[in-house]
């Protein structure tokens, strides 16, 4: 039974059954001319036939599960497909409003432990003909990175291809192993191993902080997780969810940073920064402080193993929602994101995992009464950017027309922003609490808006 790292124990921890901490992603397909009748069908009947699973999907929490739990990991032999691979039809009319009310009710419900943590449900009914999947995943086993490169790994970009298999097909796992021996077992020379690095990694966060605050001290741009103001998205929140998804086209946002000499990713945090300062100022609850939103950054490698895991440090951006001046709104993103970036890239990777772990660590304490409501939040929005493939991608001659990122709302953090690039397209998926965050859809036309006024600072 491998030991569970804290970057995927924090997850278990901190969740409660207001707080399902899983991540999620709503996939739409275009059939093959002449299949979208029995399209569904297929797709469902191609799932539940792969009962050889890869290792990932057969992954739960050690028993007993409110003990080990916690600690380590175990691995299930048999799968009840029945209850992972679920098929459901949409009712009439079929509008991707009855799409996303399925998925946030789904999104809203606690994953079984004692099953391997997934759930695939292929979705039927769609007006245009369109095939949907809503996917979900427990954040214990993937970051947003991984989920993505799990469903991208059973994709091709043949539109004639017609050998695609369930994304928990071993095949699409094979690689070269780095080591000879197998970690399966509970083995005490691995105990001691895992105990010395465990060890390291903590004795080198004392330099790590000694960095930071050195940084603090040197660029006044850097923000630290203690000036984020009290505001209605950092409030004790109960289990219903709602999702709200919208796509932009990717040359939009490519031609803005151009103009602009900024990042694509700036163009889009600075467009929630202005979609968030218009929704609070309908609701008359913008406050004079500006918010702070925290910007998961992927540690990975470039050639690394995305198929399971958590590899994210974070950092924290000042959104400057306190300016109407949309140009010195965008000067404050740009600032606060470059100085984040230069702080992170100075430390080493197990220091900004640590750092990382250090300004999500409030997140543990959020279930506990009181301190969410009498405790300032360390930040008030999270905003997560997770790249996907530029090129278009298929499945057995379905096109994949959009992917729509599902996250995670807490108590303390009621709405969350997370965008997918994929070929052509910028795909945002926002999560709120459904009783804190009323007309959560108004976030969409604010972000449109948003985009407007730096094509206007662009001429």
């Amino acid at each position: 039974m491998p030991l569970m790292p804290i970057t995927e124990s924090m997850f278990l921890l901190a969740e409660t059954r207001e707080h399902p901490m899983h991540v999620g992603g709503l996939q739409l397909f275009v059939p093959p001319d002449g299949e979208a009748e029995d399209f569904g069908e297929f797709v469902y009947e191609t799932f539940c036939k792969q009962t050889d699973v890869a290792r990932l999907f057969r992954k739960r929490p050690a028993s007993p599960v409110n003990v080990m739990g916690t600690l380590r990991w175990t691995h299930d032999k048999e799968l009840d497909f029945d209850y992972h691979v679920r098929r459901a039809v949409l009712p009439r009319p079929g509008r991707i409003r009855e799409l996303l009310k399925y998925v946030s009710a789904q999104h809203g419900g606690l994953m079984d432990r004692h099953r391997p943590m997934w759930e695939v449900h292929v979705i039927e009914g769609l007006a245009d003909g369109r095939l949907a999947l809503y996917t979900k995943v427990h954040h214990s086993l993937v970051d947003g990175v991984s989920a993505l490169r799990l469903l991208e790994r059973a994709l091709t970009t043949d539109p004639e291809d017609r050998s695609g298999k369930a994304p928990w097909d071993p095949a699409l796992f094979r690689r070269p192993k780095k080591d000879g021996g197998s970690r399966g077992s509970l083995n005490p020379l691995h105990l001691v191993s895992d105990g010395v690095k465990l060890a390291g990694d903590i004795a080198s966060l004392a330099p790590a902080g000694l960095r930071i605050g050195m940084h603090g001290l040197r660029d006044p741009n850097l923000v630290l997780p203690t000036g984020a103001p009290k505001t209605m998205l950092n409030v004790p929140i109960g289990g219903a969810r709602r999702f709200a998804a919208q796509q932009w086209p990717k040359t939009r946002i490519r031609s803005v940073a151009k103009i602009l000499e900024i990042s694509t990713n700036d163009v889009i945090i600075a467009m929630c920064a202005g979609a968030l300062r218009s929704y609070l100022l309908d609701r008359n609850a913008l406050p004079s402080a500006p918010l702070i939103a925290m910007v998961p950054v992927s540690m990975r490698e470039a050639g690394a193993d995305y198929s399971e895991g958590n590899a994210v440090t974070t950092m924290l951006c000042n959104l400057g929602t306190n300016e109407s001046d949309p140009a010195r709104r965008l000067a404050v993103v740009t600032g606060s994101t470059r100085q984040g970036k230069r702080m992170i890239k100075d430390l080493t990777p197990i220091q900004a995992l640590g750092f990382g772990g250090v300004t999500m660590a409030p997140l543990l304490f959020s279930t506990i009464p009181g301190f969410v409501r009498y405790t300032p939040p360390p930040f008030n929005i999270v905003i997560s950017n997770v790249p996907g493939s530029s090129r278009r991608l298929y499945w057995n001659g379905a096109r994949l027309d959009g992917v729509y990122p599902v996250s995670i709302a807490l108590d303390g953090q009621a709405l969350n922003i997370t965008v997918t690039m994929t070929a052509g397209k910028v795909n945002f998926g926002l999560i709120g609490a459904r009783s804190s965050i009323p007309h959560l859809q108004r976030l969409l036309v604010h972000l449109e808006n948003a985009l407007v006024e730096m094509e206007k600072l662009g001429g």
